[in-house]
């Protein structure tokens, strides 16, 4: 079996988006006007589980380092910005249109048209479908500022996070105590006009961002390439994604930016093939030197006798993206006791509710002043949620389609021993815990190192 077949009777794309509907974790942006073409809102339980994405590597790169500090630049830059970085003349696709389907293709991606039929050619009319000529088509967004539209006013949502990193080389360096290798650090949204996105989260026109330019002595940027491919793996390893399905690519020389000395992708498996997750690319000194030419600034690393322009490694991933995989990667169907359970077996960091509090009955309350009371107390501390409505196993259920690592129920034994039920997600472990010690119990859980029990 391969490992693509592997998928068969666990996620696949329209599974996770059906779950990630119903359970209130994503839904079609502008739905009730018929929905916009790969445009998504977040909804409660989405937001969450990004936010502790992007807090899982805002942690690992900026408070568990000391070299690494971060940033948050503006979403329209100077438009000489995408001039300086090659955005303007060079981020672009090339399109055809099928005149038999009506329909716009990217020609380096296009195998078999809409219309059912395969192209010979790229070009013009073949023996099988009729296509236009290819044409470049920029990928970034246009505006206006101001009051005239005019070239002047002309500006650009931007395309990626880095640029804003680069041109602000100058004011971190002077205003921060860092030094060469050092790092700045951003999550925020771009926007892209693609042509072909789809596949749910995987490609978007409005998508977030988390990327890191670490700047380096010429000399050690091989050597700091190498550290941040095996840390960037790591980092999704440790939040309990499967290593058999995370993967390094290194880019052919062909697929190499011609700035680029080195780029490799991290890909995952998802259910539409291997796929990149997150590149790290050795970007030379081209954005710093570039930027300095065109702003007629000094981009450069002075201090301790020493001068250069520093080198770049980029980590670059997407936050939406990280989202997904996490998603699809945690997405589990299994049966218990003869009834079919979907369980999304995320790691503790991640998961968007860490405890739910349940009463076993929700009209008893003695019970439910028990229960509050303890939600009261958890949720000070952790993502909590209380639930008193239909039976106990439902309530599990729905815990388990989001992702809860721990149930909490109370009972009528509680209220003459103290005592309550501790329910594990992945192992299904139900143990009786003094209701004073849930609280320590789980922050040492959230601590402890985690493993899937898929």
């Amino acid at each position: 079996m391969s490992e693509l077949e592997s998928y068969q009777g666990e996620a696949t794309i329209e599974k996770v988006a059906s779950l990630c509907r119903r359970r209130g974790f994503v839904f079609p942006s502008s739905d009730i006007y018929g929905g916009l073409g790969s445009s998504y809102d977040y909804g409660h339980y989405g937001v969450l589980l990004k936010q502790n994405v992007k807090a899982a590597w805002q942690r690992a790169l900026v408070q568990e380092r000391e070299d690494i500090v971060m940033l948050d630049s503006a979403i329209i830059l100077h438009p000489q910005v995408w001039v300086a970085s090659g955005h303007v003349a060079g981020f672009s696709d090339p399109l055809v249109d099928c005149r038999t389907c009506k329909l716009r293709f990217r020609a380096d991606h296009l195998a078999t048209c809409a219309c059912g039929r395969k192209p010979s050619k790229l070009a013009g009319q073949t023996d099988d479908c009729d296509l236009t000529e290819a044409r470049e088509f920029n990928l970034m967004f246009e505006t206006q500022v101001g009051a005239v539209r005019d070239e002047a006013s002309r500006v650009f949502l931007r395309p990626e996070t880095a640029q804003g990193i680069f041109i602000n080389f100058k004011n971190v360096t002077s205003s921060l105590r860092v030094k060469p290798p050092f790092g700045i650090a951003q999550i925020g949204k771009s926007f892209r006009n693609e042509i072909t996105p789809g596949n749910f989260l995987f490609r978007m026109r409005e998508f977030e961002q988390m990327e890191m330019e670490f700047f380096v002595p010429p000399a050690e940027a091989d050597e700091w390439y190498r550290y941040w491919i095996e840390e960037r793996r790591n980092w999704y390893l440790n939040l309990g994604m499967r290593g058999n399905h995370l993967r390094v690519r290194a880019h052919e020389a062909t697929e190499l930016s011609h700035y680029s000395s080195g780029t490799s992708d991290l890909e995952y498996l998802f259910p539409i093939g291997w796929s990149e997750l997150e590149g790290i690319a050795n970007r030379g000194n081209f954005d710093l030197t570039q930027h300095a030419e065109h702003s007629k600034t000094k981009l450069e690393w002075v201090g301790h006798e020493e001068r250069f322009v520093p080198h770049v490694i980029e980590p670059a991933a997407g936050a939406d993206r990280a989202a997904l995989a996490f998603l699809v990667d945690a997405y589990h169907e299994e049966e218990v006791a003869e009834r079919p359970r979907t369980v999304l077996q995320f790691h503790p960091r991640l998961a968007p509710v860490k405890v739910a509090v349940l009463p076993l009955v929700g009209n008893d309350s003695a019970l439910v002043e028990k229960a509050r009371a303890l939600y009261e107390k958890l949720r000070t501390t952790m993502s909590a949620e209380y639930d008193e409505s239909a039976a106990i196993g439902k309530r599990y259920r729905r815990q388990d389609e989001i992702g809860t690592p721990w149930c909490v129920t109370i009972d009528h034994d509680t209220l003459t021993d103290g005592q309550v039920t501790l329910r594990d997600r992945d192992t299904l472990e139900q143990v009786r815990v003094p209701i004073e010690s849930v609280r320590g119990l789980l922050l040492d859980r959230l601590d402890e190192p985690w493993t899937p029990s898929r």
